[in-house]
């Protein structure tokens, strides 16, 4: 099916199940820990052996020497694998750093030995016996230093431009210049990045914790050598990706190279330490803005530069992805530039680029409000586009209610209460401040399919290799099939993540929700078909609602049609691409710093959010205050601490990686627009959980400068960075 033209009124707008708070099918399992994840698969293959990855001491630099003769004769062992006797794997369009094999390093805890052993303990012991030898070289690890000779980012021969910014920018009477920093970030997801392997002659099968399923088949196929139509992939359950499992990483590999050594199945389980420097990360950011405004706070002229790096020198965070969307201003420039560092992979992170930019551009707007004099929600409305996107004016906004999203959360938060001059509103040793955010994510769409099956016992068994990350997507997958089917949610049964399944869009970009969902109605409208064709009606024209059909005047039951399946997938027209698809959010915050030792809390926390049609407003919550939580951890304490001698990320655990934790976070709100977006899909539903990590770091940023007057430009927002500089206390 192909969607080829701006969805009409239909089965979705008087919907029954679709857009009703839902609790998660999958809760049960969860919460009593029956759901079974990558490494807890005990029962899909016999006689697992353990296998356990030994990391690189040094970031760049090659193996002089590999001793494991005492590792292969320690007890228990099968099989050891090690870096220099292996050639190296092949690469995929999905990573960037090598995987294992050969001398040569390229970062720190590159993967460089495995053991495979009868018990995990005699796996981790063993490891602990070989002895290895390197030569190091220098590397670049420091991106401020790197950051003057950083190319052009993609190619680019000069930066994007619109109008004439420099004049624009000189000739303003109001203008704003500010550099920004974002460290380093880690996932951190809670469970690890875990595979079970197993061959049968020339045919793999990996049971792994994986967002992109057919992406991961072909990737470990062209790393592997191997036809990827010989490889399977199984991940019915993923605790958490976060972007770290869009790809194949080094669990999978080694586990499959070790299957193989040890003539048995093995399963890995990449140990905490290593999942911070041997996986992907979010790379640290260097953003100057420059904004220029009329007296009235009409905006002039926007400049946006970004500096990241990478280990290939490409595919950087790019802190400008939000910038030509969200304000207007005729005259504009945009640049983003990667560095060459020798750090570990950087790779996508929730909303990668957007939640970086944010804490950038909607701090610089808030400095502009600031030195407008002006409240800062009325800044944004000022500067709301109307129907052309600014950075682009020959596409069109699909749907755009960001300025509802501004004024409503404005209006539930008591934003009029603000005091616009900051440290002004105290209770006893607390400063209190309020900070605002705009907030935009794309909502990009993706080709999905999916099989639909009724069974003689009347269940619909749906089949997909999307996958659940948590997110939600069996029951918003489950509810879809029911409304389209006009059956009760409980008689339908949804099988996700098996590369057997129908191919999918996945989880991640925001996309996996819209996607997945219009692939399920795209199966489910064949089988009303089929349906109609066995006994005798037109499916697309008969009502099919309570386990019942309505055709004309003649009623069945929809167990009557028997046993019948059907394959479905959405497919999109050119039609969209005069359109500008994204998400949109008003997130506001108050915080209470304490005068005396400078100890900041979050006190509240709301967004509000347009994303087209939610499906599941339970689960699509959870994951906003998720994001949230994560956009908080990057404003106050989340940073992965460079060695720029060494070059390594030090704070390779949760002990040392400080994320927020629940006495962080006391309260949270969430509301939905009751948007509809039918430029999307025939749902008229968007993703919307990367939409929560865009903004509200940066609201909470505002709120301390409210609270104290003091700026910060360098995040996390430490004690370190402002203490010294707090209102002097009479």
């Amino acid at each position: 099916m192909e969607f080829n033209a701006p969805a009409g009124k239909n089965l979705f707008d008087t919907a029954k199940v679709v857009g009703k708070a839902t609790p998660r099918i999958d809760g049960p399992l969860k919460t009593t820990g029956t759901a079974p994840y990558a490494y807890e698969r005990h029962d899909v293959v016999a006689g697992q052996a353990y296998g356990w990855i030994v990391g690189s001491a040094i970031a760049k630099g090659r193996i002089t020497s590999m001793d494991v003769e005492d590792a292969r004769n320690a007890p228990g062992v099968i099989a050891v694998i090690a870096a220099p006797e292996t050639k190296p794997v092949g690469t995929s369009q999905y990573n960037h750093a090598p995987l294992f094999g050969g001398n040569e390093i390229a970062h720190y805890h590159q993967a460089i030995a495995c053991v495979v052993a009868e018990t995990f303990e005699q796996a981790c012991a063993a490891a602990h016996l070989i002895r290895t030898r390197y030569q190091r070289s220098d590397g670049d690890y420091d991106l401020a230093k790197a950051k003057p000779d950083a190319p052009l980012a993609d190619g680019d021969k000069a930066p994007h431009t619109q109008g004439d910014f420099d004049a624009a920018y000189k000739a303003a009477p109001v203008t704003i210049d500010a550099t920004y920093h974002t460290p380093d970030e880690s996932h951190a997801m809670m469970e690890p990045h875990a595979t079970i392997a197993s061959w049968e002659g020339e045919k793999l099968t990996v049971w792994t914790s994986n967002q992109m399923i057919q992406w991961g088949k072909e990737a470990l196929g062209k790393i592997l050598g191997i036809d990827p139509e010989n490889i399977r992939l199984d991940s019915p359950y993923i605790g958490g990706g976060f972007g770290g499992k869009l790809f194949i990483r080094a669990d999978a590999v080694l586990a499959a190279l070790a299957s193989k050594a040890a003539r048995r199945p093995v399963k890995i389980a990449l140990q905490r330490p290593l999942m911070f420097n041997n996986t992907t990360h979010r790379p640290a950011t260097i953003q100057r803005i420059r904004l220029g405004a009329r007296s009235d706070g009409t905006i002039t002229a926007i400049a946006h530069e970004n500096w990241s790096g990478n280990i290939t020198g490409t595919d950087g965070e790019n802190g400008t992805a939000q910038t030509p969307k969200l304000y207007s201003g005729d005259n504009r420039m945009t640049a983003n530039y990667i560095a060459t560092l020798h750090l570990p992979e950087g790779n996508a992170m929730r909303a990668p680029g957007e939640a970086a930019g944010h804490l950038a551009l909607e701090v610089a707007m808030d400095e502009l409000a600031d030195a407008l004099k002006m409240c800062p929600v009325e800044l944004r409305l000022r500067n709301d586009p109307a129907a052309q996107v600014p950075g682009n004016p020959k596409k069109r906004f699909s749907e755009r209610n960001l300025a509802r999203c501004l004024r409503e959360g404005a209006e539930r938060f008591g934003w009029s209460k603000r005091k616009g001059e900051p440290g002004q509103v105290s209770e006893g040793r607390w400063l209190i401040g309020m900070g605002v955010a705009a907030g935009y994510r794309g909502a990009p769409i993706r080709k999905s399919a999916a099989r639909v099956r009724l069974e003689q016992d009347g269940m619909l068994v749906v089949e997909t290799d999307m996958t659940d990350i948590g997110t939600g997507s069996y029951t918003i997958i489950a509810q879809t099939a029911a409304e389209t089917m006009g059956m009760p949610l409980e008689k339908v049964r949804v099988e996700l993540g098996d590369s057997r399944f129908p191919v999918s869009s996945g989880s991640g970009g925001q996309w996996g929700a819209a996607s997945a969902t219009a692939g399920v109605y795209a199966a489910c409208v064949n089988l009303r078909r089929a349906v109609g064709e066995k006994l005798g009606f037109d499916g697309d024209s008969a009502t099919f609602a309570d386990g019942n059909v309505r055709a004309g005047d003649r009623n069945f039951a929809l167990r009557d049609a028997g046993m019948l399946s059907a394959d479905g997938k959405m497919t999109y027209g050119d039609f969209q691409k005069e359109y500008d698809l994204g998400t949109y959010a008003g997130h506001f915050c108050e915080v209470a710093v304490d005068r005396y030792t400078g100890e900041s809390h979050i006190r509240r926390l709301l967004s509000v959010c347009d994303a087209g049609r939610i499906l599941n407003p339970l689960s699509a919550r959870s994951q906003v205050i998720g994001a949230m939580v994560m956009s908080a951890g990057a404003a106050l304490m989340e940073e992965l601490t460079v060695d720029a001698r060494f070059g390594y990320f030090v704070n390779h655990d949760l002990a040392q990686y400080e994320v927020p934790v629940h006495a962080d976070i006391p309260h949270q709100d969430v509301v939905f627009l009751d948007t509809l977006d039918p430029v999307m899909s025939p749902i008229k539903a968007k993703g919307v959980g990367e939409l929560g990590i865009c903004g509200p770091g940066a609201a909470v940023a505002n709120a301390i400068y409210n609270a104290t007057g003091v700026r910060v430009r360098e995040y996390p927002i430490t004690l370190d960075k402002y203490l010294d500089r707090l209102p002097q206390v009479a």
